[in-house]
């Protein structure tokens, strides 16, 4: 576990597991607090990183697993010998995708034949794919090159919460308590993706755009490897420009009108909303990101709204405030979320171990 996302999955697997087996999450030290919330449940929980501890104390419990879930990438994985029984499966921690990576990202061509090797091996060590929708196979048959048969159409669970009021109810208790000054106004969301250059900057042309709308508070979410940008500008918060790192961006979506990223993950969550108003996608860097490190195929066709590319774009569509049509958006990428993932995957893998 590297993402704390998937909580509800991992507490619904532990219920439903045979009596024979038992459940243990290594978890990344980055989601110490989620791993935290499991062991309070009574699952055990093993903190790990990639040194020799691991491969003298996990990797043989890996190797004598029936089951494994891996919701990222992991580079240990090349060099394992996959397990006789086990089934290893990939339950990654977006809904969709709108950057490349794998062998879509072109830096993976320029490495060295070695690493190419290495990273193929973990790829192939997946078994199955879960995911919602022949679109999210498509980007892993592709940047994987693993084949077809392999993908799962059985949803996200963490998808599930959009779909409950006892979260929505939950995370709105969360925000009255934490943000309340964010009741009564239209919430602007900017949330852009993580960028290898680890920096942020809100220039002043892109913060003239995002206050445009004067009775609108804008709420400013960085990615979690930039949170320390995040901290910084708290500091220094203004009437309509805010900072919640109290807050995930989960919870905020519950309050936002209109959501602007630009590559995230978090379009494709947000869409799923009852609530959701608007979606603009502000992509300055366009032209550079499709070279480096690349944007899936097609994306003109299934955005639900047009790129943005200048702050004046920007700054017009916050003031049109037109209503975003997301049909055909999650048909194509959340076609299997209907907040019943949880109980698919659990089912489907439960009778695996059974079987």
């Amino acid at each position: 576990m590297s993402f704390g996302n998937n909580l509800k999955f991992i507490l619904a697997l532990a219920a439903q597991l045979p009596a024979n087996q038992h459940l243990v999450v290594y978890y990344r030290p980055d989601v110490e607090v989620e791993a935290t919330r499991l062991a309070a449940y009574g699952i055990q929980v093993v903190v790990f990183r990639d040194n020799l501890h691991f491969v003298f104390t996990g990797v043989p419990v890996l190797m004598r697993s029936h089951l494994i879930f891996c919701d990222n990438y992991y580079a240990f994985l090349g060099g394992l010998k996959h397990p006789r029984r086990a089934k290893i499966v990939q339950l990654w921690h977006a809904n969709g995708a709108i950057k490349r990576f794998g062998w879509g990202d072109p830096k993976t061509k320029t490495r060295s034949k070695a690493d190419q090797r290495r990273f193929q091996n973990v790829y192939n060590q997946f078994d199955d794919y879960v995911v919602a929708s022949d679109a999210m196979g498509t980007v892993f048959e592709d940047s994987y090159h693993v084949p077809r048969s392999r993908m799962k159409l059985l949803g996200y669970p963490r998808s599930d919460r959009f779909f409950s009021t006892q979260w929505q109810q939950a995370a709105m208790n969360r925000i009255n308590r934490l943000a309340p000054d964010l009741a009564n106004h239209r919430v602007i969301l900017y949330a852009p993706t993580y960028r290898d250059s680890m920096t942020f900057e809100l220039t002043a042309e892109v913060k003239q755009a995002l206050v445009a709308d004067s009775n609108a508070i804008v709420v400013v979410k960085l990615h979690p490897l930039l949170q320390k940008y995040e901290q910084e500008f708290s500091q220094v918060t203004t009437a309509q420009v805010r900072f919640y790192p109290q807050l995930s961006t989960t919870d905020l979506l519950m309050v936002t009108e209109t959501l602007i990223t630009d590559y995230s993950s978090i379009a494709f969550d947000y869409s799923l909303l009852p609530h959701a108003h608007s979606l603009l996608f502000y992509m300055a860097d366009l032209e550079a990101y499709q070279q480096n490190p690349g944007i899936q195929t097609n994306y003109l066709q299934w955005l639900p709204t047009t790129p943005l590319t200048t702050p004046e774009a920007l700054k017009k569509a916050i003031l049109a405030d037109q209503p975003t049509d997301f049909t055909q958006f999650n048909h194509y990428w959340n076609t299997y979320n209907d907040g019943y993932a949880t109980q698919r995957v659990v089912q489907y893998y439960c009778h695996y171990l059974e079987s």
